[in-house]
């Protein structure tokens, strides 16, 4: 049995288009330059320089939530998130300059490139509203999520001893704030 549900102005959803969203922007912005990227099909290669680039977008989000955001609760996370991710930036950069291509998985590039663009059609079906908390929220379980699936494919697929390391800590942390700002979304309905 197929329900209906029309949600008109007295439910008090509002909703923002995707264009018009400084969050979603920025998001977009990161998958632009994600899309770009040439892949090596070396796994080690292609997870440091695609998680560079991700962690990035993060912390684009992460800074335009400190700037706008109203939530004490959202604006820690974010500077959660800007800490973290810097950090390991610093050291996918310094693991990517020791690195030569040296190993061949197609099948690795196929998934990490399939995350990618799971996570953007995902994004563009989120509801988001304008109200930067909300849309912060919204938008970063989505981003964490891309990340904690394409660390789990590096785990299967890597070989580097610090990247392997790196992944499994990108799915514990970014899991354990999916849930935190999944339980904020509920606490905080818009």
């Amino acid at each position: 049995m197929l329900t209906v549900i029309s949600c008109s102005k007295s439910d008090g959803i509002k909703i923002q288009a995707h264009d018009s969203n400084r969050m979603m922007d920025s998001m977009h912005v990161m998958m632009s330059k994600m899309d770009t990227m040439k892949m090596t099909n070396d796994p080690d290669i292609d997870f440091a320089a695609m998680m560079r680039m991700h962690h990035q977008g993060a912390i684009g989000m992460a800074n335009l939530e400190l700037q706008q955001g109203k939530n004490d609760s959202l604006k820690r996370t974010a500077q959660k998130v800007i800490d973290e991710q810097q950090k390991e930036i610093q050291q996918l950069s310094i693991l990517l300059s020791t690195f030569t291509v040296d190993n061949s998985d197609p099948d690795f590039t196929m998934e990490q490139q399939n995350n990618m663009e799971k996570m953007g059609k995902l994004a563009d079906t989120q509801l988001i509203t304008g109200d930067i908390d909300n849309d912060f929220a919204t938008l970063m379980i989505v981003h964490h999520q891309s990340a904690t699936d394409n660390a789990s494919a590096y785990l299967h697929h890597g070989s580097n001893a610090d990247l392997l390391i790196m992944a499994k800590s990108m799915v514990k942390s970014q899991t354990m704030e999916i849930d935190e700002l999944a339980s904020w979304l509920i606490a905080n309905k818009r």
